[in-house]
């Protein structure tokens, strides 16, 4: 979800970013007028200087000319037709032999006559005037040389839009984040409860504050939310009727089983000999009936838990010791063996006797479906996964495999791959399902992969702790136990 709040907020931001810096550019566009209205200021002011000084030239020769540059603060003088200077200024000097033009006022000079020329340290500007009289004159207007500004068009944007562009930007980043955080937020709930639900926890529901709830009152989002929660009760009242039913179907069939056995007692005694192979057929099939009644109420039982109260230290090498004998000997009945490589001690927190179903149940299913002459290989080994130490246990046949699509979805109930549906391997498709449900209640992962050269291999993974520390917690708990019963 960080990603995706990321990336919004930056989107938002840029957007927001772009939108401000474009229209800056705008308002600058327009504050600042362009070359031409410079040109139209500039030329009217030098023409108006320009009649002006002629003007007092004629009325009052060249004290009135010099008085007139006085009053407008310029240094000015004017030129005949022949380009003599009629009344000498300093500041004019060698102006005789100054170029006509410069291509600096080029431009200007086409569209009004006006030029200029650098003469020295100053700039002289030359326009052409005729006085009331038609004589013609060139005035000259003198001003010292500007140093070279180098200034380009974001000079302006930048002098305009500080401090206006980072208020407006760090301003505009605080508004989307608050907007982006309105609206993930919601998404980041509903992402964490439908990781809740896919774990197991059917219960898990959307909850929603109050002043974020009427803002999106009769939205998407809440529309969304309201069906992902009627969506969530809808599977649980599914699921709990289909455990209700399958924990009650097993308890009513007992009692006839029961029944059946005693019938099948008093049937062997009245019976002759030629009813006993088909007596001993009655016998297995219901034995095989009473032990998946058994394992159905296992499982119900199991699924029941939400947690283990009482954690324990535990040792798997003692779990794996315990049950090898039984597993040595059911693997003789289907002519194939049972090797165990342990590694370091590995304890960790949970309950002896359901560890135990989980493993054996995980072994006899390998010991079912591995070929006749193989073995079955037990490894125990501590594991480093995301900085954290697992106690690993794999358990692997020499079997048909599992087929690549049904690797996650061997562990439900009753379900069993395509290739090992003969009544040679037995089961009923539950061990599997116990000893996922097993592992799940101790923190712990179980994951199935294919083996090179045939067979797979069943993994089961969980949280491992020190062996002091189990001791300490070992004595803890005894500790807690004996205060109590004191």
């Amino acid at each position: 979800m960080r990603g995706l709040f990321f990336k919004i907020f930056i989107i938002f931001w840029i957007a927001q970013s772009l939108i401000f810096v474009i229209s800056t550019a705008l308002i600058v566009r327009r504050h600042f007028e362009g070359p031409q209205a410079t040109f139209d200021v500039l030329s009217s002011s030098l023409q108006n200087d320009a009649k002006g000084a002629v003007r007092a030239y004629q009325t009052g020769g060249c004290s009135a000319l010099h008085a007139y540059g006085e009053s407008i603060a310029q240094t000015i003088t004017l030129q005949d037709a022949s380009e003599h200077i009629v009344c000498p200024t300093a500041g004019f000097e060698g102006i005789e032999n100054a170029p006509s033009a410069s291509s600096r006022s080029s431009r200007l000079s086409r569209m009004t006559g006006i030029s200029g020329i650098p003469l020295g340290a100053n700039y002289v500007w030359r326009v052409p005037v005729a006085s009331p009289n038609g004589s013609q004159f060139t005035f000259l207007l003198s001003r010292p040389l500007m140093p070279p500004r180098n200034r380009n068009w974001y000079h302006d944007l930048l002098r305009f839009s500080f401090p206006q562009l980072p208020v407006a930007i760090v301003v505009g980043g605080l508004t989307t984040f608050v907007l982006v955080l309105l609206f993930t937020r919601p998404l980041a709930r509903l992402r964490k409860t439908a990781r809740e639900l896919a774990t197991g926890k059917l219960d898990a529901r959307v909850a929603w504050p109050g002043a974020q709830s009427r803002f999106f009152s009769r939205d998407e989002i809440h529309a969304l939310m309201h069906d992902f929660n009627h969506m969530a009760e809808r599977l649980e009242s599914l699921v709990g009727a289909q455990k209700l039913l399958l924990r009650d179907v097993s308890h009513e069939l007992r009692s006839p089983l029961a029944r059946l056995s005693v019938a099948l007692e008093l049937a062997r005694e009245d019976a002759e000999p030629a009813m006993a192979a088909h007596l001993e057929r009655i016998e297995r099939e219901t034995e095989r009936l009473n032990l998946l009644i058994g394992q159905l109420l296992t499982l119900s039982s199991m699924e029941a838990l939400e947690k283990i109260e009482n954690y324990e230290p535990v040792s798997l090498n003692r779990i794996i010791e315990r049950m090898i004998p039984d597993a040595e000997y059911e693997a003789r009945q289907r002519q194939c063996s049972v090797t165990y490589r342990d590694g370091e001690e590995c304890t960790i927190l949970g309950n002896e006797d359901l560890l135990y179903r989980a493993v054996e149940n995980v072994v006899r299913n390998a010991i079912r479906y591995t070929s006749s002459g193989s073995e079955v290989e037990i490894e125990l080994r501590s594991v480093l996964m995301d900085g954290t130490k697992q106690a690993a246990i794999s358990v692997s046949d020499r079997g048909p495999g599992i087929p690549e699509d049904q690797l996650g979805a061997i562990f439900r109930p009753f379900h069993r791959v395509d290739t090992a549906r003969s009544p040679g391997t037995g089961g009923f498709g539950v061990g599997l399902a116990i000893a996922d449900r097993a592992v799940r209640l101790h923190h712990g992962e179980l994951s199935a992969a294919n083996r090179e050269g045939g067979g797979a291999t069943i993994c089961l993974t969980f949280p491992a702790i020190e062996v002091a520390s189990a001791k300490a917690q070992s004595e803890d708990a005894h500790a807690a136990r004996n205060g109590v019963h004191s």
